[in-house]
Formats: structure tokens, C-alpha cells, sequence
């Protein structure tokens, strides 16, 4: 079907009328790019995202879009349009984000645009010639987390108001014609990050309060009229976070800002210095009673950790070792979670690749479905686990976000580093694509690298880390490749911290079970199955089974494994004298006379004719590396190799790989 209104007006240079077909009346959004003129008759009342970005529509906005009760998000930023904006759009009551910015808009910014309650993403209104005042009514906007009016005509005094906004974590309202103080109202935006009032008139002093704003990153003052002192304390420490250029009558800050000295405060007349001497005495109490304060309150801190050490904390304490990131913020980075950008979904969250604002490097988001049981418990294990361990072989976590969505639930997610060549599993077992097999795969040196590197950050975490760690899940979905592929061990949901050891065994088991399933079906050792704790010798049994997969193509839960066949007495039968019997095809790469190659660290190429990779180099290995894998599944646990062992062995069989290449 196609959908029109006549409100839109194309410019006179191209008068080429376009249409857009929804398909049905359930569309969930409409993009239009690079043309020149939309026509729109109706749109489907459940429409969630309208989007006319960057195009060269003219006319006024159709006062018709309020009548989309669903819309969610309206972006007409970077177009030719002109007039007012209609009050109508204060019908759309599901509204999140608003971007108006970069028309002709003028007149007044309507009051009614503030009942939007759940409007809590951003309002940009910027780059318009807009003239008024600020409404006051700006100040229901409780849970709006960015708000942007800046390059406008607008005029009166910054409204006290405006402190309502209490989730603003961005406002620019810089090139205006604002005059007045700043008002002390702004001290209640609590989560306040950056700050921009430059270009205006204001007048009086500068805030202290801004000091106190312990999230603020960036405050622009400059080119007003503000006077008096300059604060010393909090942002106005950081010489590059601030920006008072313009302000003539400023005095005193920090050393870097090169203000005037302020003029001495004058005492009145008659006994002045008994005032001095009076004011240096009370000062001198207060210290003391300060001091006494601070005290006290560092012995009652020092005992409160004491009392809870070993108790798991509800939120991360090690908030300043990351970057903070905000539901917008994230919102932001992956195109408000767009399905484009949805690298996978696990048991308890879905993954995407996003780019967060002034950073290069691409990141991975994981969202946690709090609606999972137990994902609240994995989002609280991961955030812990990662926290304390640092190894090349682990996904580094960058950040965490603990917040609230738009519509007041729990929002929580994990910021970790991308892994650029996916995990495991999808080169171990490539889907078929378009009908034909897709044929990249791993060749014997890549999957011993990557085996070695699996082992190496399974020993940091038994037995290297600030506390012993048991992953629980280990598997090929939960190993991931980098740009180089080298191998990091990741999603620590079900990890589990030790704290008994027993040194008669060298076993170590948990004493915390704070997620009730343990691992992956396939993956798991026996013991869990009946009731026992985990340990690091049920990470040693998973990799076992890993390793026989990497090297056989086979899952354990293959559907050839019925009755007793399993993926273990599958490889025993045959290892030692049928060996590629059972090993993955791919290892064998047809070509000429069935030569085998490998691809060494630094991208060249070893290769073995065919006889000498049956009698003398693959074949030794396959044994080798399956005889391992098979030491690491045993039934018993206390049987099961430790994994320096196992690093040991595998290290040699590459050496022998390598050494016997041409």
C-alpha cells in the first residue's frame, strides 16, 4: 500500500513526487535517504520509528503525526522545514527520542511538547531560529537524559524549573539569548555529565554547587557576563573539563585558568584584629570538628568491609576504574539496539555491536533478559569475575551499566571488547549458506594455537588469579577469536568463586552457588549431574570434551551419540590406531596430490605431502591432542590432569607439528 499526505511541499528545484510502501499497516519503522520530497497519506497507527533524516523535505511538519499514538522515535533532523512546531505532538505519548534540530523551525517551543512524560532519550530542538522563552513546563520532563535548544533566538532567564529534569545527563542551551543567573536549581541533576550555557548573557556568579556534580565532565561558560570568584574544587580542577573564555570578571580559580587574584575580603571598621583572631579561632574548631568527623567515619567504613569482606556486593564496587555509560549512551551505539547490529543471544542476554560516542574502537554490548531467572544473579557473577582477573586469553570487559530503561525497568549491561572473528562454534561448525558449505575452517596449527590459548586462561583462573575461579560453561560458543586469532575465554555468568582447598587432594570446590544450573548439556561432568560442587576439575573434564570437538568436527551432542555412544568411547575406540577415522574432514585440504597446510603465527604457509601427513606428522599429533583430550574427560575428577599439564603436552605437539614441517 502507499502512504501520503500533502502537507510536504517539495523545493522548487525538483518537484519529483516519492512514495512509500509499507507492505502491510505493520510496519514497525520507514527510512527515507537522499531524496528530495516524501508524500504521505496515513500512516499504520503502531508505527514505532519514522525517520526523514537528511533529506531536502520543505513545507511545515505535518500536524497529522500526532495521531501516531505508537511512535516511539521522530527523527526529521537536517531537512528544509519551516513554520512552528504543531502542539499535536504531544499526542504521541509513547514518544522516546525527538530530533527536530537543523530546520527553519520558528516561533515559540510549544508547552505542550512537555507532557510527554515518557520522552526520556533526548529533544534536540537545536539549529532552528526558535525565539521565546524556555516553558516552564520543562520541568516535568523527569526522566529525560538529554535536552539540546542551543543555536536559537531564545530569550528570558534560564527557568528554576528546569531542575525537575533530574535524569538529564547532557543539556545544551549555548547560543541563545538567555540572561539572568544561573539558577541553584541545577544542583538537582545529579547525573549531570556535560554542560553547555556559553554564547548567552547571563550574569552573576559561578555556582559552587558545580563543584559538587561528581558525574560532570564538561562545563561551558564562556562568552557571558559572569563575575566574582571561580570555584577551586571538583570539575573546576581539571583545566581541560571547563570553558570560561569571555567572562571578563572573573577572578581567582586555579593557577592554569591565569585570573586575577579577587580582592581581599574587607573586615569592618574597629577591632579588626580581634575579628581576624576570631575568625582564625573558629576556623580552627571547625577543622578539628571536621577531622573528628572524617575519622570517625573511615573507622565505621573499615569496619563495615571488614564485617561484610567475603560477601557479594550488589553492584560493582570498582566504578571509577570504568568509563561511565548510560541507557542513552548505549541506545546511541547500537542504533537503539538495532537488529542490524545483533552479533548473537545467549541463555540470559543478547549481544551487539555498537560504537560508542567518541570512540573508535568497535565494542560488544551484552543486555541481560532480566526476565530470564537467574540473568540478574549472571549479570552480578560476570561484572565480579571480570573485575578481578586480567589475561590475554580472557574477553576484556570495559565497562558495566546498571540503570533503568524509558519505561522505569532494570536495565543492565556488559561492555566488553569486540572479537572481531566470531567464536568458536561458528568456525568449528559453519552454517550452510545459499545452499553451498561454507568453506573457511581451521586448519591443525590454528586449533592447537587456539587450544593452548583456552588452556592457558583456564590455569590463570584455577590457580593464578586474585581468587580461584571455575568458569562452569566452557564451550565452543563461549571462546572467542580476535583480529589475530587468538582465543579469549568468556561469558563468566555461571562462574564460580573457590574457597575451600584441600591440600591433600589439590582439589579446589565452591562454596557458592549462586546460579542454579551449571554448565551446558554435553559439556558438563558427570559429578554435577549428581549433586556435587563446582571445581576446577569440572573446567578440566568441559575442556576435555572442547578438545575433542575441536579436533573431531563433532559436538557431544551429535545426533550419531545414541544409547552408550558418546563423544568420548567414540574417539578411545579409535584414536590410537584408526585416528583419521575419527578426525575432522577439514583438516584435509584436497588439492594436487592432497597436500596439508597449515598457516604458521606470521602468515606463512608449512606444508606436508600427503604420505608424511598420515605416517609421520598429523597422525603423531591427532593422537597426541586426543590422548589429552581424553586424560581431561576420565570419570573421576581426581584423575583429571591439571592444566599446566596440559599446556605442557600440547606445546610439544606443536613443536613437533612445526618441527617436521618442510
Amino acid at each position: 500500500q502507499t502512504v501520503r499526505t500533502t502537507d510536504l511541499k517539495p523545493s522548487n528545484s525538483q518537484r519529483q513526487t516519492i512514495y512509500c510502501h509499507l507492505g502491510d499497516w505493520h510496519a514497525r519503522a520507514v527510512r527515507i535517504a537522499d531524496s528530495s520530497h516524501v508524500v504521505i497519506a496515513r500512516v499504520a497507527f503502531d508505527l514505532q520509528v519514522l525517520s526523514f533524516r537528511q533529506n531536502k523535505l520543505s513545507g511545515k511538519i505535518p500536524a497529522s503525526l500526532g495521531n501516531l499514538s505508537s511512535l516511539i522515535q521522530l527523527l526529521l533532523q537536517e531537512n528544509n522545514f519551516e513554520g512552528d512546531i504543531p502542539s499535536s505532538l504531544a499526542d504521541c505519548r509513547s514518544m522516546l527520542f525527538l530530533d527536530l534540530s537543523r530546520n527553519n523551525l520558528v516561533g515559540k517551543i510549544p508547552p505542550q511538547l512537555f507532557r510527554l512524560r515518557f520522552l526520556s532519550l533526548s529533544l534536540d530542538l537545536s539549529h532552528n531560529s526558535l525565539s521565546g522563552p524556555l516553558p516552564v513546563e520543562v520541568g516535568s520532563l523527569q526522566s529525560l537524559g538529554e535536552l539540546i535548544v542551543s543555536f536559537n533566538n531564545l530569550t528570558g532567564t534560564i527557568p528554576a524549573a528546569i531542575g525537575g529534569c533530574v535524569s538529564l545527563e547532557r543539556f545544551y542551551m549555548n547560543n541563545n539569548y538567555f540572561e539572568g543567573g544561573i539558577p541553584s536549581s541545577l544542583s538537582d541533576m545529579k547525573g549531570l555529565q556535560e554542560l553547555d550555557l556559553s554564547h548567552n548573557n547571563l550574569g552573576g556568579q559561578i555556582p559552587t554547587y558545580f563543584g559538587s556534580l561528581r558525574y560532570l565532565e564538561r562545563l561551558n561558560l564562556s562568552y557571558n557576563d559572569l563575575s566574582g570568584r571561580v570555584p577551586k574544587d571538583g570539575i573546576f580542577t581539571n583545566f581541560s573539563a571547563i570553558s570560561i573564555l569571555g567572562n571578563t570578571r572573573l577572578c581567582g580559580g586555579v593557577p592554569l585558568l591565569q585570573l586575577p587574584a579577587c580582592p581581599p575580603d574587607q573586615a569592618p571598621n574597629g577591632g579588626g584584629r580581634k575579628s581576624h583572631r576570631r575568625v582564625k579561632l573558629i576556623a580552627l574548631v571547625l577543622c578539628l570538628v571536621l577531622f573528628s568527623i572524617a575519622l570517625a567515619a573511615a573507622l565505621f567504613l573499615c569496619w563495615m568491609r571488614k564485617k561484610s569482606e567475603g560477601e557479594f556486593s550488589s553492584v560493582p564496587s570498582e566504578e571509577d576504574k570504568y568509563r561511565r555509560v548510560s541507557y542513552l549512551d548505549l541506545f546511541k551505539a547500537t542504533e537503539g539496539f538495532s537488529s542490524s547490529n545483533l552479533i548473537g543471544v545467549g541463555s540470559y542476554g543478547t549481544i551487539y555491536r555498537a560504537h560508542l560516542e567518541n570512540d573508535k574502537e568497535v565494542v560488544a554490548v551484552k543486555v541481560l533478559n532480566l526476565q530470564q531467572r537467574e540473568a540478574s544473579k549472571s549479570f552480578l557473577n560476570e561484572c565480579k569475575a571480570l573485575r578481578s582477573v586480567r589475561h590475554r586469553n580472557l574477553v576484556k570487559i570495559i565497562t558495566v551499566c546498571s540503570s533503568v530503561d524509558p519505561k522505569g525497568n532494570d536495565f543492565k549491561a556488559l561492555v566488553l571488547e569486540f572479537m572481531s572473528n566470531g567464536s568458536l562454534d561458528q568456525w568449528l561448525h559453519p552454517e550452510e549458506e545459499a545452499g553451498q558449505r561454507v568453506t573457511t575452517s581451521l586448519d591443525l596449527l590454528q586449533r592447537l594455537n587456539i587450544a593452548i590459548d583456552v588452556a592457558s586462561a583456564l590455569e590463570y583462573l584455577h590457580h593464578h588469579g586474585p581468587t580461584p575461579i571455575v568458569h562452569c560453561d566452557l564451550k565452543p560458543s563461549n571462546i572467542l577469536l580476535n583480529d589475530d586469532m587468538t582465543a579469549c575465554v568468556g561469558d563468566f555468568g555461571l562462574a564460580r568463586f573457590l574457597s575451600v582447598t584441600t591440600k591433600s587432594t589439590g582439589t579446589s570446590t565452591s562454596q557458592i552457588s549462586s546460579v542454579g544450573i551449571m554448565g551446558t548439556v554435553g559439556y558438563t561432568p558427570p559429578e554435577y549431574g549428581m549433586g556435587g560442587k563446582a571445581s576446577t576439575e569440572g573446567d578440566v573434564y568441559s575442556y576435555g570434551i572442547l578438545l575433542l570437538e575441536m579436533f573431531t568436527g563433532k559436538r557431544p551432542t551429535d545426533d550419531i551419540f545414541t544409547g552408550n555412544l558418546n563423544l568420548r568411547n567414540f574417539v578411545e575406540s579409535a584414536h590410537l590406531r584408526q585416528v583419521m577415522d575419527v578426525a575432522d574432514p577439514s583438516l584435509l585440504v584436497p588439492g594436487g596430490s592432497g597436500a596439508f597446510v597449515c598457516a604458521t603465527n606470521d602468515g606463512e604457509s608449512i606444508e606436508w605431502n600427503d604420505d608424511e601427513l598420515i605416517g609421520k606428522v598429523a597422525a603423531d599429533c591427532l593422537v597426541n591432542v586426543l590422548g589429552i583430550g581424553l586424560s581431561c574427560c576420565v570419570m573421576l575428577p581426581q584423575e583429571r590432569p591439571r592444566m599446566g599439564g596440559v599446556i605442557a603436552e600440547l606445546q610439544g605437539v606443536r613443536e613437533l607439528l612445526l618441527k617436521n614441517a618442510n
